[in-house]
């Protein structure tokens, strides 16, 4: 199981605002997230651990299921098809089951849960992904004058709908070619975060000290 692509749920946030107004340093933390995942989820679900995706407001479950059985000669459109059924199946018999587990990790975490299931593809076929319902978060920003231009080419040349959809579309093209950046920066964010749970070492401190600050006994 992988926390992954995105925020991981960082105690501290130097005042962000996270979910429903709350600053991002009063989220609890999911350090224990996958392990609780790996627990809870029943057995049998996926064909391998999923993978996870934390931000400050959403967590993203995604698993592999067995793909479905399809004649030899069957093609890719058949095959495509096939996989949304399978996909579409496992979604419904597992809803209630899903819903009770996003309730418990919500309270623990504090994060909404989405879910979305994956089948893989053969050969030069690339599977079929599905996400199911998940959070679309509203992100507001100020604009000058060159930058609003940009978004308004992209209407006016239909590429998106609205501003905000041009926005979207600008951020998803950002994150597909700057990926390998990002995940270094989240990397680097990580240990950032160990640093700041270890806290201070003061000049002199003695990792053999007792708590009165007396040499411990060495067996």
């Amino acid at each position: 199981m992988m926390v992954g692509r995105g925020h991981r749920g960082r105690p501290g946030g130097g005042g962000r605002v996270g979910r429903g107004g709350r600053p991002a340093s009063e989220l609890p933390p999911t350090d224990d997230l996958t392990a609780w995942l790996a627990g809870r989820l029943p057995d049998g679900w996926f064909t391998a651990a999923p993978e996870v995706t934390v931000d400050r407001e959403e967590i993203l479950v995604v698993g592999e299921l067995p793909a479905p059985e399809t004649p030899e000669d069957a093609d890719q459109a058949a095959r495509a098809a096939s996989a949304v059924g399978r996909i579409s199946r496992f979604r419904e018999e597992t809803r209630e089951d899903r819903m009770e587990i996003a309730r418990q990790a919500e309270h623990r975490y504090g994060r909404k849960v989405a879910w979305g299931a994956r089948i893989p593809g053969q050969g030069d076929d690339d599977g079929v992904e599905e996400l199911f319902t998940t959070l679309s978060v509203p992100v507001m920003t100020r604009l000058r004058q060159p930058e609003r231009r940009v978004l308004d080419t992209l209407v006016d040349a239909g590429v998106a709908r609205s501003r905000s959809e041009a926005l979207a579309w600008a951020v998803a093209l950002v994150g597909e070619h700057t990926e390998p950046w990002l995940a270094e920066l989240r990397e680097a964010m990580s240990t950032v975060d160990e640093l700041r749970a270890r806290g201070p070492r003061l000049d002199g401190d003695d990792d053999d000290a007792g708590a009165d600050g007396a040499p411990t006994d060495q067996a």
